[in-house]
């Protein structure tokens, strides 16, 4: 038990000063709203804690596994133990659920809550009002879980079961819901996996070829000048055309500190870590997508590859990778860099862009979403390694209790498609930029056929003209 509270404590910690780095300090005004969402700050910060245990749990759990088989007598490590890792995984199950079912509903509820009418206005009459939204909510779930049950299933057997809250709902319900997990996951990694060669370009300085840097910063330099003469002659009635003078004049600034950078770069983080960390992910991603073509054919030939295939021999029993340690070590690799890919990809997405956190800009109640997202894709990464193949580890514990792990269709389907959308979305990046040089010498680049804005760097300067950076 000490063990669990310090290793969560610790997650804690962090969560806590990442969501107060991003979180809007104008929300703290009124004393009344200051308790409401300082109460919704706790729960969210102890949400994304429950989110990082679930992440690091599988990984933990591999390298746990290694170290009692090279180490089996060693005192030392005696409480790292099958139930110490057992224990691990029905914790993380169960306070995800109740992060996922109670406590993040309770938060938003409560926040928007602004109690009944004709009752004293207060924290009491905002509590009562969250309190019969979040039983009406139930109510409206376990309704939609016992018709969905009884169509499914129209069985003796599964009609009695429907009674049986504890045993049935909440394992039906978190099997659901860790199916909408991997579904987001197998939408939001290809495009994170893809996406992760431009975030990497734009953390990275990149090798000057065929490049006049000096030419750049002076026609930068220019521009920055001609946005500040205009925006110092623009009258402070004109409002609109002042904002957007403000917006290009920041846009330049920022092109202007990037360039800054990679003059002062040296030689070597120039011309050898950009290429270096380039090769680096592609790897990663080769064998990513690799390891799944195997899977996907073991799947074909063994029945024992399936999630469900086999109950595994225990912690600290045998090795779960082939090649061992260096195996183990690949498979937390693989594991970390996908779930950085599938928070890329989420936010990356069209319709979650406007999700993303801006540093001491967002509101509570944006804060609650990003939390209950990011706690259904860590809980649902340890699903999705599994699926995958990217590691044999058994999920433990309700991790393992999803009735559509045993299907053969949909774990193949899945495998698959990954596999086709993630090769998709390489070529589809890598190909872009021969893709609009045919574009221009066609002649159709007018058209606009492209439909990546990121890729096109030219954009009309301060006078007028077009320029190229």
């Amino acid at each position: 038990f000490q063990i669990c509270f310090l290793l969560f404590a610790v997650l804690y910690i962090v969560s806590y000063f990442i969501i107060t780095r991003y979180k809007r300090k104008a929300d703290e005004q009124e004393d009344e709203d200051a308790i409401v969402n300082r109460i919704s700050l706790f729960l969210s910060t102890f949400t994304l804690a429950v989110s990082a245990g679930a992440v690091l749990l599988l990984p933990f759990s591999i390298i746990s596994n290694e170290i009692l088989l090279s180490f089996p007598q060693n005192y030392y490590i005696q409480w790292l133990n099958g139930s110490l890792i057992h224990g691990l995984w029905n914790l993380a199950s169960l306070f995800s659920n109740l992060c996922l079912f109670v406590l993040m509903p309770f938060a938003f509820f409560f926040l928007e809550s602004e109690g009944f009418a004709g009752l004293k206005k207060g924290i009491r009459a905002r509590i009562l009002e969250t309190l019969v939204m979040l039983i009406l909510l139930a109510l409206l779930i376990l309704g939609i879980v016992w018709v969905a049950s009884a169509l499914i299933d129209n069985d003796a057997a599964s009609m009695e079961s429907l009674y049986d809250l504890w045993e049935f709902y909440l394992p039906y319900l978190y099997s659901c819901i860790s199916l909408m997990g991997c579904l987001l996951l197998l939408l939001c990694t290809p495009v994170g996996l893809s996406r992760m060669f431009t975030v990497m370009g734009q953390l990275l300085v990149k090798p000057t070829i065929l490049e006049d840097l000096d030419e750049q910063m002076y026609i930068i330099t220019l521009e920055e000048e001609a946005i500040q003469r205009r925006l110092n002659g623009v009258s402070s009635m004109v409002e609109y055309q002042t904002a957007e003078l403000e917006r290009e004049l920041e846009k330049v600034k920022s092109k202007k500190t990037n360039l800054e950078r990679r003059k002062k770069a040296s030689a070597w983080e120039r011309n050898l870590v950009y290429p270096a960390v380039m090769i680096l992910l592609l790897i990663e991603t080769s064998i990513s997508v690799l390891l799944v073509a195997l899977n996907i054919l073991y799947l074909l030939v063994d029945e024992t590859a399936m999630p469900k295939g086999s109950g595994g021999p225990g912690i600290g029993n045998a090795s779960l990778s082939t090649f061992g340690f260096v195996g183990a070590a690949l498979e937390i690799i693989l594991i970390f860099y996908l779930m950085v890919s599938s928070v890329v990809g989420f936010y990356s997405l069209r319709f979650f862009e406007n999700f993303t956190p801006r540093k001491d800009d967002t509101t509570m109640t944006k804060i609650i979403g990003n939390c209950v997202s990011i706690l259904v894709l860590s809980s649902a990464l340890p699903v999705m390694s599994r699926t995958l193949g990217i590691t044999r580890f058994d999920l433990l514990g309700d991790f393992g209790r999803f009735n559509w792990l045993g299907n053969f269709y949909i774990v193949l389907s899945y495998n698959l498609l990954f596999a086709i959308m993630t090769t998709l979305c390489l070529v589809r990046k890598f190909t872009s930029a021969v893709r609009e040089e045919l574009l221009k010498a066609l002649g159709l680049d007018k058209l606009h056929l492209s439909n990546n804005p990121r890729d096109s760097e030219t954009k009309p300067s301060a006078n007028g003209h077009q320029k190229t950076l």
